[in-house]
């Protein structure tokens, strides 16, 4: 199939520019002027991007519609890295259907912030499977750890941590219980000794491997820079994740290395660490030179608004194209999948929206939404969700 005549995004210009596209076998074949085949729809005066990406998500995790019953983002200890968030999808949350109908077409969803360490996230495609089997794209892409205020709310319950300094504690001694048990099971295995495997502590080991980075839940820029902190005394990758105060610190998140997944910047100032929140937090960090994608937070802000917080960072000084850089090659970037998703690119996975209008405008819709070349808009309807 070849879409004809669009206006399309290209992430090395930042501009949108008048080319066809052409999709074949869930991938992007070529994309060129006048190219021809037997299936064609023409775009014109439509605007096309990459399908967007959310880095930071509790989709199928804590779902729309109902309490406790789907509720699954959080557990009742502080430490817990054998948790798997693909054991806890629902894929018929109908947020999933919601959030095609704002371009959102591959989604990193996890665990929440209410342990020190939650366990992994999973990146999955909205391809409407049916089947978290059949929607994952990375299994175990990043350990969920979080500092401030929420893993503190264990203090209330009488348990540890109930402090910040006992938050990096903790951290240190899981990443510390794991190098310990790296070292055990390479001796068991040169005496060719029975080793009996802790499934939290394999996780952990891609972490200290590098495999994977943690995916850090920071506000206040003093847990900032405790996460910036002990992720290089190990010497492990990080995202900086929500990063509320990251405009105080700018400078020094860049001079770190480290990307961030910012936002939810819109609603209320619900805590105290995020009385900082504001839009403008993406256009300074990447006016410092940090590596930055944009976050719903979902279900804080609704999967579907990922392409209005882009927009509202634009009235706070963010140019057009590095909005929609953070929803798209930004994202794909951070989480390591930039091989398959994030661009309008031959050999990428065609994950394609079309937009009746320019996409940062609040009136834009998607008219056609494709994942791996399918197409998930035309299949659904607001009356069906």
């Amino acid at each position: 199939m070849i879409i004809k005549n669009a206006q399309i995004f290209l992430d090395e210009s930042g501009m949108f520019e008048n080319f066809d596209i052409e999709i074949e076998e869930g991938r992007i074949a070529a994309i060129g002027k006048n190219l021809n085949g037997k299936d064609g729809m023409d775009a014109c005066g439509c605007y096309v991007t990459p399908g967007l990406i959310e880095a930071h998500s509790h989709i199928g995790m804590c779902e729309e519609g109902i309490q406790w019953e789907g509720d699954d983002i959080c557990e009742n200890e502080p430490v817990t890295p054998e948790m798997r968030s693909i054991d806890a999808i629902f894929p018929y949350d109908s947020a999933f259907k919601e959030a095609l109908f704002g371009g959102v077409t591959t989604i990193c969803t996890g665990f929440g912030s209410g342990g020190v360490v939650a366990g992994t996230a999973a990146i999955i495609e909205n391809n409407g499977a049916g089947v978290v089997d059949k929607m994952v794209l990375v299994p175990d892409s990043a350990m969920k750890c979080a500092f401030g205020e929420n893993p503190r709310n264990f203090g209330r319950k009488g348990k540890q941590p109930n402090t910040r300094a006992s938050v990096a504690f903790m951290l240190r001694k899981c990443l510390e219980d794991a190098i310990d048990y790296a070292t055990q099971k390479a001796e068991c295995e040169k005496k060719q000794e029975h080793f009996t495997k802790n499934l939290g502590m394999e996780q952990m080991l891609r972490v200290i491997n590098k495999e994977i980075p943690i995916k850090a839940h920071v506000h206040r820029s003093d847990d900032i820079c405790t996460a910036i902190r002990i992720a290089k005394e190990y010497d492990i990758l990080m995202t900086l994740d929500h990063c509320t105060d990251g405009h105080l610190i700018a400078d020094y998140i860049a001079e770190s290395g480290f990307p961030a997944i910012v936002g939810p910047s819109f609603g209320s100032k619900s805590k105290y660490e995020l009385r900082n929140k504001s839009f403008t937090t993406v256009p300074v960090l990447i006016q410092a030179g940090v590596k930055v994608c944009i976050t719903t937070d979902h279900n804080v802000t609704p999967q579907e608004s990922l392409i209005m917080l882009a927009a509202m960072c634009v009235k706070a000084g963010l140019s057009q194209s590095d909005a929609l850089r953070c929803v798209t090659s930004n994202a794909a970037d951070i989480l390591g999948i930039q091989d398959r998703k994030g661009r309008l690119k031959e050999g990428l996975d065609a994950d394609i929206v079309i937009w009746n209008m320019h996409p940062l405008d609040m009136q834009a819709k998607p008219t056609h939404v494709f994942v791996r070349g399918r197409e998930m808009l035309s299949t659904l309807t607001k009356n069906s969700l």
